[in-house]
């Protein structure tokens, strides 16, 4: 079923089927559902459009969710879009493993993929042919534990950034048996539209204020957040508050039910819903205003125009109140400084 939102440049599109071999070049041959038509994307110049893949997983099954990552790219690109970005660790479909069975933990560490490697490849190939950039997410193989990662490819197949999920969810032992990233990037972006700055947050670092923070310090516009876990109100508002106090535009990708309740969205800078999709499997759409993105930064109050980061020296100590104290996901004293 095709549904349409209210909002501006906004549409949801299931899914079509299509066929591809796993490691093959990209091949943009897709065959149409006649029961689902098509619908036609209002993309114009002055508008980025981001596409959020709201793609259900075949749980841990690479090649299955590589061919449907395929088809939800191609599907997005014959609509327009500039980016296509997908929810978290979607090579894995976020597959988490039973800390009590024996090998588990072991099993789920070498299923991790390298960058260079043919699976994280196959969508540069992708975003070459399409003319669009894509941001993959991914189990990445490293040293001496895996990381939680997003590479974002230009419409060129060159690699933009490869970020690590800074504030790994600890909490959970899937998470705390991954290496964190370590520092934030913004790269440029090479759109039809233009040179767009553009970075990520993963998941559990959009609930930290200092990543968005620190990646409109170090110019961002558009922030691309892979996700995976339930959104409810309070999460959306605190998203829509991460673009507006730091004048960039958001955009957030979520799995649908029955593994999350779906949700994906996006902000501008101003805080105004550019999408907000159902718990359904599909594309949702949101058209970034480039133009009117940078007025308002140059006349805004809020991002970096008043601050006194002179005065902030606390925020990056860390002690902390007995109040704060956590037992961690395997069991241990939770210390933010060893990790």
């Amino acid at each position: 079923m095709i549904a349409l939102a209210t909002c501006h440049l906004l549409c949801v599109i299931s899914e079509t089927t299509g066929h591809s071999t796993l490691y093959d070049r990209p091949s943009l041959e897709i065959r149409q559902d006649e029961a689902h038509p098509t619908v036609q994307i209002l993309a114009d110049d002055k508008n980025l459009l981001v596409a959020l893949l709201q793609m259900d997983p075949k749980a841990n099954d690479q090649q299955v969710n590589l061919e449907k990552a395929k088809r939800f790219c191609v599907r997005a690109a014959s609509h327009g879009a500039d980016i296509a970005l997908m929810p978290e660790m979607w090579n894995i479909g976020y597959t988490r493993f039973d800390p009590q069975a024996k090998g588990s933990k072991e099993a789920f560490w070498e299923q991790a993929v390298a960058k260079e490697g043919p699976w994280v490849q196959y969508f540069a190939l992708l975003a070459k042919e399409l003319n669009m950039a894509i941001a993959v997410t991914y189990e990445q193989a490293w040293d001496p534990l895996p990381r939680n990662v997003v590479t974002l490819f230009d419409r060129h197949g060159h690699e933009v950034y490869t970020y690590a999920k800074v504030h790994t969810s600890d909490f959970k032992p899937m998470e705390r048996s991954m290496t964190p990233g370590t520092e934030f990037f913004v790269g440029d972006l090479d759109a039809v539209k233009g040179i767009v700055k553009v970075g990520s947050m993963i998941c559990f670092d959009r609930e930290q204020p200092e990543s968005a923070r620190i990646l409109m310090l170090q110019g961002a516009e558009i922030l691309l957040v892979p996700n995976c876990c339930g959104l409810d109100d309070m999460r959306l508002q605190q998203f829509r508050v991460r673009g507006f106090e730091n004048l960039v535009g958001v955009a957030m990708a979520n799995y649908p039910r029955p593994y999350m309740n779906g949700h994906s969205v996006a902000y501008d800078a101003q805080g105004q819903n550019l999408v907000l999709a159902g718990e359904e499997e599909g594309i949702y759409y949101a058209g970034f205003d480039l133009d009117r993105l940078r007025s308002i930064r140059k006349r805004s109050i809020w991002g970096n125009a008043y601050r006194r980061p002179h005065r902030y020296q606390q925020l990056v100590s860390p002690e902390k109140d007995p109040v704060w104290t956590r037992i961690d996901g395997i069991g241990e004293n939770y210390d933010s400084t060893g990790r």
